[in-house]
């Protein structure tokens, strides 16, 4: 049964932020969001389409406002032959089988409805709607997609689980997998586990298992960033926990601060240009010994749109990582707007860094 989200009002399609709050907590308590339709205020078709999706055996979350609330249960109500009724403080269906506050579960035929209602600067109401199927998630470095595919499937119809491999970034693959009824997960990942022991995490998050790992092991780590902007940071500091392994970061944009901040040699920087092996090697030393931490991460590139050159193009990135004891740069080259080009490079670091401490990671 796949589950379809419905957003109804303008501030949702508008306010990326409560937008975006929205769908993290729906997927962190009901799973997975199979399709997201949006309606503005004033779309009338919402009727007609309800309708189809209350024929079409689907887990529908519905989130409005709390002045469309009552008229989207008014919709329900004459879709399903139900009258709305009075119960703490709200006008709900009838046949609603369970509600909370400012939310309400209804079954019809073989469709489940939660609706909620939701406004800017509140806390997302209680889903009663629950996720049914068992999920996991893990990832696998240094393998390609097809490769994965074939080492994982028979071990998938083993143990009567379901798999979607997706790239994250270059050697970088998510594996999202799935069991209804019999299926048994924890098998799979055991037994994949075993025939890819230094390539496989089982994680939901990686952010967060990274956290897990550095605050077990006692260890910190740093950031020197340069066209990701901080946005390493924001990686780490959107989790819980982040404040156990994190000493901070340098976003150092301009030459005078690499220098200054991270003693990255002024004729290095001359010699190669801020966006260069050599760069990114001086400024994760730099920040490694700012810091004081066991990891530091560094990243220097051309995100774009604009900047690029014959030798060094936009979506050029150098990545520097290091440990107290190692380190390694790339040179790559990424494609897609600015954005893009930023988060792959982020994404990249984190990678890198995995690769870089097989024994604490792995």
């Amino acid at each position: 049964m796949k589950t379809h989200l419905i957003i109804i009002g303008n501030k949702f399609v508008y306010n990326k932020s409560l937008q975006e709050y929205i769908l993290r907590d729906i997927e962190k308590n009901s799973g997975f969001i199979d399709n997201i339709t949006y309606f503005k205020d004033s779309d009338n078709s919402f009727f007609l389409y309800l309708e189809e999706e209350l024929h079409a055996s689907n887990r529908v979350i519905i989130v409005t406002c709390k002045q469309n609330f009552s008229t989207v249960g008014k919709v329900i109500c004459t879709a399903t032959s139900d009258n709305q009724i009075l119960k703490e403080g709200m006008l709900i269906p009838q046949k609603a089988s369970l509600f909370a506050e400012r939310s309400y579960l209804l079954e019809f035929q073989s469709s489940l409805i939660n609706v909620v209602q939701m406004d800017e600067g509140q806390k997302m109401p209680e889903l009663l709607l629950k996720n049914e199927e068992i999920r996991a998630t893990i990832h696998i470095f240094e393998e390609d997609k097809s490769t994965i595919v074939t080492i994982l499937t028979p071990i998938a119809q083993t143990y009567e689980v379901n798999i979607d491999v997706t790239q994250e970034v270059q050697g970088w693959h998510r594996v999202d997998v799935t069991s209804n009824k019999y299926g048994d997960i924890t098998k799979f990942i055991h037994a994949a586990k075993n025939l890819l022991p230094k390539k496989l995490i089982a994680s939901s998050n990686i952010i967060e298992y990274i956290i897990e790992k550095l605050s077990h092991s006692g260890k910190k780590i740093t950031f020197a960033e340069s066209c990701t902007g901080g946005l390493l940071s924001y990686f780490f500091t959107k989790h819980n926990g982040a404040s156990k392994i994190l000493e901070g970061g340098l976003v150092t944009y301009s030459n005078t601060l690499k220098e200054n901040w991270l003693a990255v040699d002024h004729d290095i920087l001359e010699e190669n240009g801020a966006v260069s092996a050599e760069v990114v090697r001086e400024m994760s030393e730099g920040a490694l010994n700012v810091s004081g931490a066991d990891y530091a991460l560094a990243v220097s590139g051309i995100a774009g749109d604009t900047g690029g050159t014959q030798f060094k193009p936009v979506g050029t990135v150098y990545i520097g990582v290091r440990s107290k004891t190692q380190h390694t740069e790339k040179h790559l080259h990424f494609h897609g707007d600015r954005n893009y080009v930023q988060e792959q490079s982020a994404l990249m670091a984190v990678k890198m860094l995995l690769l870089l401490d097989k024994e604490t990671f792995f």
